[in-house]
């Protein structure tokens, strides 16, 4: 089965979350992929440490112009919502390719996507990431934060899976490095809302690599 990662917003920890699954489950002997079809904020002079390049990591190949243009073919500058990104460059968001660069991958292996920002953030002119997700039918894996105002957050985007029939996988709890509340907490308030799901916390990971570091993630992704 593939899998969708996406979060609540952005810089909460989507690649982390899918870099640690991709690493969980090489380690288990399994055959997987990753793409991230879409980028925004991708300096072509600072690769390293870039998203893609992760994930590329993670996979263990190379990180050069192919690979890269193969785990990402959108790429733009700006730190920006994709839309205002390729506006910038003149360009636009296709999201039929989009959806094709997905489905494409998918009928080979078990493969995970990480979408760009959060769940609805804009793609081009009304389409949303969830509209991107909707049509790929792949089920998500949500990743939140631990940081203030993540309970409501959350919710709102559960509730908008759920009116566009988007199954989910389960849930992560990122720390923030400043939260609120211990993970614990927000996921104990969060279950009392979506009592099925499976939640996962992680803690604060720094260094090189934190996807090495951590906890065991593999019940997201059966």
């Amino acid at each position: 089965m593939s899998v969708f990662i996406t979060g609540t917003g952005t810089e909460i920890g989507k690649t982390l979350v899918s870099c640690a699954l991709i690493h969980q489950r090489r380690a288990r002997g399994e055959d997987v992929d990753a793409i991230k079809p879409l980028v925004s904020g991708f300096d072509p002079r600072a690769v390293e440490g870039s998203d893609p390049a992760e994930l590329l990591t993670a996979l263990g190949r190379p990180v050069d112009a192919d690979t890269l243009a193969r785990v990402s073919p959108f790429r733009f500058r700006a730190p920006l919502s994709p839309d205002s990104a390729a506006a910038r460059e003149g360009r636009s968001v296709d999201l039929e390719a989009l959806v094709e660069a997905v489905t494409h991958r998918t009928t080979v292996r078990p493969t995970l996507v990480e979408g760009a920002g959060g769940l609805m953030v804009p793609l081009v002119g009304r389409h949303t990431v969830l509209d991107w997700i909707k049509a790929t039918g792949l089920k998500v894996v949500m990743v939140t934060s631990g940081a203030l105002g993540t309970l409501s957050h959350t919710l709102c985007a559960y509730e908008a899976l759920s009116r566009a029939g988007v199954e989910t996988t389960g849930l992560v709890v990122s720390s923030s490095g400043d939260d609120p509340m211990p993970l614990e907490e927000s996921i104990a308030t969060l279950a009392r809302y979506l009592p099925d799901e499976v939640m996962v916390p992680i803690p604060r990971i720094s260094g090189i690599q934190p996807w090495r570091r951590a906890p065991d993630l593999t019940a997201l992704w059966p």
